[in-house]
């Protein structure tokens, strides 16, 4: 990995833009190294959250355009969607972190521009300096975020704001964004922040916190008896795995849980 590092350490999974020198922004080279991680991440079942930070200044500036306009022939083939996960390249960076049963937490720091902040709303949390800046700049250029983007900024902010924020590509800082509810919380140091929520749900069942991500996430899309129909599948299959016993014993004897790994996933939804 040249541009994105990671460390593991306590089943929280720390991952780094590092391309600190050009404000971590992101290349064709990147966003083939996040998939990979966030693919690495997905398949082992003993993580239990992951906090996205980057090295240096910022978190991300955004695409690097010129780098990425000298592989013309890369850029075409990164837009081709993967026919079975829906996704190009440009795409499944984001929503890879998305695919991952565990918490994702996006701890923002200095710039968060374009293609960083569709990063950070793949994410289910953000944390966030107060001074922060943000915008999502692809207004500037005559161009939309299309990087998942539409989709996750909507969620996040509703269709108004949303379209503002497209169309305009107003920079504004981390308190604004807060007001938003682009971000979560505000905190000077965001990746202690990130780090210590992620720790706190250290003692609560994995296998809960991939359902609640699964449920949330489908609802969004989905109508209200699907969800319905989801939820009692969900807490049936709640009910009968074992990290639902171990938490339920650990709680009445006020004793730390001593998890098993994480449970397969019942369905791809998304």
């Amino acid at each position: 990995m040249k541009y994105v590092s990671l460390d593991i350490e306590n089943h929280i999974a720390r991952v780094r833009l590092n391309r600190p020198d050009k404000l971590n922004a992101l290349t064709l080279e990147t966003l083939d190294e996040l998939i990979a991680v966030a693919a690495g991440l997905r398949r082992d079942r003993t993580l239990r959250a992951v906090v996205i930070s980057g090295e240096g200044a910022s978190f991300s500036s955004g695409l690097d355009i010129a780098a990425t306009l000298r592989r013309p022939a890369g850029v075409v083939r990164a837009f081709l969607p993967n026919p079975f996960r829906g996704t190009n390249r440009f795409q499944e960076a984001c929503w890879a972190w998305r695919r991952i049963g565990v918490p994702v937490i996006a701890a923002v720091h200095g710039h968060c521009y374009g293609g960083g902040i569709q990063i950070a709303l793949a994410a289910d949390f953000r944390y966030a300096t107060p001074d922060s800046q943000w915008s999502v700049l692809e207004g500037k250029w005559g161009i939309i975020p299309d990087m998942t983007g539409v989709r996750s900024l909507t969620e996040v902010v509703g269709p108004d704001v949303a379209k503002r924020l497209m169309m305009t590509a107003e920079r504004f800082d981390g308190t604004e964004a807060h007001r938003l509810g682009l971000v979560t919380e505000l905190a000077d140091d965001p990746v202690k922040a990130a780090t210590a929520f992620a720790e706190s749900l250290l003692d609560r069942s994995p296998d809960a916190l991939a359902a609640a991500k699964r449920l949330v996430d489908g609802a969004l899309t989905g109508s209200a008896r699907r969800t319905f129909g989801r939820e009692r599948r969900e807490q049936i299959r709640l009910l009968a795995l074992p990290n639902t016993g171990i938490l339920r014993r650990a709680v009445m004897k006020k004793q730390t849980p001593q998890f098993r790994p994480r449970a397969r996933r019942m369905r791809p939804w998304h």
